[in-house]
């Protein structure tokens, strides 16, 4: 089964963060949102995986090597496709259209999920959605009486379903879905300016192909810094329920951590609390601070500060206040 990630979008509501790292690699619970993803698919999946291919914009050469590695870890051949022009969620995914062989899922590194990954035989696709109380920003599906799924509606304005699409589909056969992007893009049939997936998701179930839809125990967004935050909290919490030790080697004077947090290598806690619900990257320094529910990154400086539900990126320096804060890579800010 080969893996399809489509992660060439900008991550404009999480500036200043994506700024410089692209929104899948900014790390929640220590790890890149798209490591996560994918090792969570590979994890739940009874099917060996033998792809993965990241479809990404220009992010340069040592994301790609990255990418390529996150690939090789998980035993999996990796692949770099380019999309130059955002024109839409089936045209990032026709930019991998050698990989649309065979059992494919496709997985949007917009979210992170935990679910019931069960593939069924019997049917030719699984799109996994989670009921939501206002569906009228998502995408949702309508289903017939023996639970297939006939009807794709984007961002409805009056109520037709509360299962919404959560990125993450699997079809039995790539080629297929191969076929109706082509006739998209041949035809030129575009809506809102871009050439959208369920309009080809829709083709195939006219064509009497049966999907199903795929339970989904809980839906994790990265949009934004506050939701971030929030799926930062949840992916620790997880973690610390299954026993993950995310705390590594590092130093500790006269401080405390509260569980659970992530504490990255070389990082130094000096005459402060950090937890619960703290992430904290490589090489970091903490000093006479308190720090709760954040995401801070690597070799930063933070000193004198009382922070909660804030990001805080890469070499950044912080020096006093109490905040909110959202501060980008190597920003410097005396408070």
């Amino acid at each position: 089964m080969n893996i399809i990630v489509p992660m060439a979008g900008r991550g404009s509501r999480l500036r200043p963060h994506t700024l410089t790292t692209p929104k899948p690699l900014v790390k929640v619970g220590g790890k890149p949102i798209v490591q996560r993803l994918v090792e969570d698919i590979a994890r739940i999946s009874d099917e060996k995986i033998n792809e993965i291919a990241f479809i990404i914009g220009d992010f340069g050469k040592q994301v790609e090597t990255d990418l390529l590695e996150i690939a090789s870890n998980l035993g999996a051949t990796g692949k770099i496709y380019h999309q130059t022009e955002p024109l839409g969620t089936a045209h990032a995914v026709h930019c991998a259209k050698e990989s649309l062989t065979g059992p494919v899922i496709i997985a949007f590194a917009d979210t992170l999920f935990k679910a019931d990954f069960t593939i069924d035989p019997n049917v030719d696709g699984i799109l996994w959605v989670k009921q939501i109380d206002d569906p009228s920003a998502f995408g949702v599906v309508q289903m017939n009486d023996e639970g297939h799924i006939i009807e794709f509606v984007e961002k409805p304005k009056e109520f037709v379903s509360d299962l919404a699409m959560i990125g993450v589909y699997y079809f039995k056969y790539g080629e297929k879905l191969k076929e109706e992007i082509d006739f998209l893009i041949d035809n030129d049939i575009i809506k809102g300016g871009e050439y959208q997936l369920p309009d080809a998701l829709r083709n195939l179930t006219q064509k009497d192909y049966i999907f199903i839809p795929g339970e989904v125990d809980a839906w994790m967004d990265c949009g934004n810094k506050k939701v971030t935050v929030e799926t930062n909290q949840r992916i620790l919490d997880f973690d610390h329920a299954d026993g993950i030790n995310n705390v590594q080697d590092h130093e500790n004077k006269n401080s405390v951590i509260i569980q659970p947090c992530f504490i990255g290598k070389n990082v130094k806690i000096l005459n402060s609390i950090v937890g619960p619900n703290v992430s904290i990257g490589n090489n970091t320094v903490v000093n006479n601070s308190i720090i709760k529910n954040s995401i801070i990154g690597e070799e930063s400086d933070l000193s004198n500060l009382n922070l909660k539900d804030s990001m805080i990126g890469n070499k950044a320096e912080v020096n006093g206040g109490s905040q909110d804060l959202s501060v980008g890579d190597f920003t410097k800010m005396d408070l």
